[in-house]
């Protein structure tokens, strides 16, 4: 059985946020770049339903892990997508 597949704008929707290529590359800019220190669900910018998404996702190398490791080294970058 293969895993899900799943892309950036799906991680945003997921999230109850925007997820156009625009948004997306906006959401970027402005929350971007992220400390070094700082693990990407402890950003002050998530809800606490965003932060417990992220956490499970990336401790459980979950399905959306991958995209979620995406989203991370964007916001470490300042780059959209």
């Amino acid at each position: 059985m293969e895993s899900p597949v799943h892309s950036l704008p799906s991680l945003f929707k997921q999230l109850g946020l925007a997820d156009d290529r625009v948004s997306i590359e906006q959401f970027v800019a402005a929350h971007s770049p992220l400390k070094p220190e700082l693990h990407l669900a402890d950003a002050f910018f998530w809800t606490d339903s965003q932060r417990a998404f992220l956490r499970d996702e990336i401790c459980e190398d979950a399905d959306w892990a991958e995209v979620v490791d995406e989203l991370n080294l964007m916001l470490r970058s300042g780059r959209g997508g």
